[in-house]
């Protein structure tokens, strides 16, 4: 707990085995609530949360990081959580940032908290491949350009939420896919929350998660759609549900209660 804030830490898992224990272990002591959505890994990684006290769900079949995320907001939110903080358990980038980016938070700042990888220069000596990083950068600079906004990067997979923020963004409208961290940038963006960064070491290494270069190509041409779908809502060209306050959230009823008697 920060400032009277409940503290929770999600982590979307998927065959996360060998990193998870490593990575429960270093979470800060101001951790209240740690949650762990296993999207049907081949491995034991849903056992392995169970047995470190990590509430733990499981999806019926693999349906993608994105819809993953959303499983892990709603059951924080559930739990009573002001402030929400996305931790991969890969093991890439350090648990031990979180009493960090969950106080940004909880100053009333910032609602969204970043932990980029480019601020301090530590992605290329963390061993992040050079293509990538080039991808990185030149994505990041036009979407700069086009969100109005001046971030050193878009597309780390560490970040902290407040509540509100969670509670506001039509989360269910985004991909299911990796694009959705994206698209929730942009969604903050135009619900004009404030979004803060803060410099974070990473680690590129054999068990931790990193898509191929196909997969690559693919998220960065879905980050060129999600930009051009914001200019095109933002200058009413043409709107989406996936930027309207009345979009679907991940705190609207999504299942139906069984009739009395049954």
């Amino acid at each position: 707990m920060i400032n009277g804030k409940r503290i929770a830490v999600v982590m979307p898992a998927y065959n996360a085995q060998k990193t998870l224990e490593k990575t429960v272990r270093e979470l800060p002591d101001s951790v209240d609530i740690k949650i762990l959505v296993d999207d049907h890994s081949r491995d034991e990684t849903a056992a392995l949360s169970k047995s470190l006290g990590v509430q733990t769900f499981i999806h019926d079949a693999n349906y993608g990081y994105g819809r993953n995320q959303q499983t892990c907001y709603r059951e924080a939110l559930a739990a009573g959580a002001d402030i929400v903080v996305m931790v991969h358990p890969d093991y890439q980038y350090t648990p031990t940032l979180v009493s960090a980016m969950a106080s940004m938070v909880a100053s009333g700042v910032y609602d969204m908290v970043l932990a980029s990888r480019i601020l301090g220069g530590g992605a290329l000596r963390g061993g992040m491949p050079m293509y990538k990083y080039i991808a990185n950068r030149a994505l990041t600079a036009f979407q700069n350009l086009f969100l109005g906004v001046k971030l050193s990067e878009y597309h780390t997979g560490y970040r902290a939420f407040s509540r509100e923020l969670l509670q506001t963004l039509p989360l269910l409208e985004n991909s299911d896919d990796f694009v959705f961290d994206n698209q929730m940038i942009a969604q903050a963006v135009m619900f004009n929350f404030q979004i803060g960064e803060i410099s974070c070491p990473t680690k590129y290494f054999e068990e931790a998660s990193s898509i191929n270069f196909k997969r690559s190509v693919k998220y960065g041409l879905e980050v060129l759609r999600t930009t051009f779908d914001f200019v095109a809502h933002k200058t009413g060209i043409r709107q989406s549900a996936r930027f309207e306050v009345s979009g679907r959230k991940v705190t609207q009823q999504y299942y139906s209660q069984a009739p009395q008697g049954l």
